[in-house]
């Protein structure tokens, strides 16, 4: 069975940084994409960045482009989420993801705060 497990969440002072780490777990052998989306209360979960495992290939939303980015470990079964700049509508809850042998995986979403 496979896991993710995100952390890294929290309060930040708008204009501040968060680093968001994602780690999976369990038998995974062929990866496809990691990546996150984010939600807020009524809105649809959107997009943030995905990372292509071969070839290693990344993409940020266009609205996050130049605050956001995305990396993974060698090993690809860890990656993370480097916010910088960040604004008060970048509060939500955040979720990380992972398309591997077939499936799609998702964590359990971690909160970002940004107080107005």
């Amino acid at each position: 069975q496979v896991e993710l497990a995100e952390s890294g969440g929290g309060l930040v002072q708008p204009g501040g940084s968060l680093r968001l780490s994602c780690a999976a777990s369990g038998d995974i052998f062929s990866i496809g994409i990691m990546g996150w989306y984010r939600q807020t209360p009524g809105k649809e979960r959107e997009l943030v960045a995905r990372l292509q495992s071969v070839p290693g290939r990344g993409f940020v939303a266009d609205f996050l482009r130049g605050r956001f980015t995305i990396s993974a470990d060698n090993d690809k079964r860890s990656w993370n989420l480097q916010n910088s700049k960040l604004r008060v509508e970048d509060t939500a809850v955040y979720y990380c993801y992972l398309a591997a042998d077939s499936k799609t995986y998702w964590g359990s979403g971690i909160q970002v705060t940004v107080p107005s």
